[in-house]
């Protein structure tokens, strides 16, 4: 490469200390955590996993009034995507997610919590996350959920 294409490594004193040629065919590292997952298609994955299990499960599906869930789904979709650093869409349809006010008219309890992390958990498995990002996108499941409670 010429040396109009390197980097100049700035020094205090005028001339660059050295130059870096950037070296070709490397891809960007992903910029956030969205990417990193695998984006629209590994939370299209991990919340239709969750919605799978709720839609059968006795605690949980009677919180959802719709009797489709895929509303839910495409929701909380786009909820983990904006979160995450993927499309703001959640943004523009909904405005800021307020996440405990669209939840106060449900019951959750301590046992809703649970099962509710239960569901999400096995969701998470299918992914087969590396143990960094697994345990990065639980910690924030883990401690919504944890909000969320709001009945003994």
């Amino acid at each position: 490469m010429s040396e109009a294409n390197d980097i100049p490594i700035p020094s205090r004193f005028g001339e660059p200390l050295a130059r870096l040629t950037p070296v070709g065919g490397f891809e960007a590292p992903p910029e956030n955590f969205y990417q990193q997952v695998g984006g629209h298609q590994a939370f299209e994955k991990l919340v239709h996993e969750f919605y799978l299990r709720v839609a059968t499960d006795e605690l949980i599906r009677p919180m959802y009034p719709e009797e489709d869930l895929a509303p839910a789904e495409r929701r909380l979709l786009l909820f983990l995507e904006q979160y995450w650093g993927g499309p703001r869409t959640y943004l523009e349809e909904r405005g800021h997610p307020r996440l405990r006010m669209r939840h106060a008219a449900f019951t959750i309890t301590p046992e809703a919590r649970d099962r509710w992390l239960t569901l999400m958990r096995e969701a998470l498995d299918t992914l087969q996350l590396p143990p960094l990002q697994d345990a990065t996108l639980w910690d924030y499941l883990d401690r919504a959920a944890h909000s969320m409670v709001n009945s003994a």
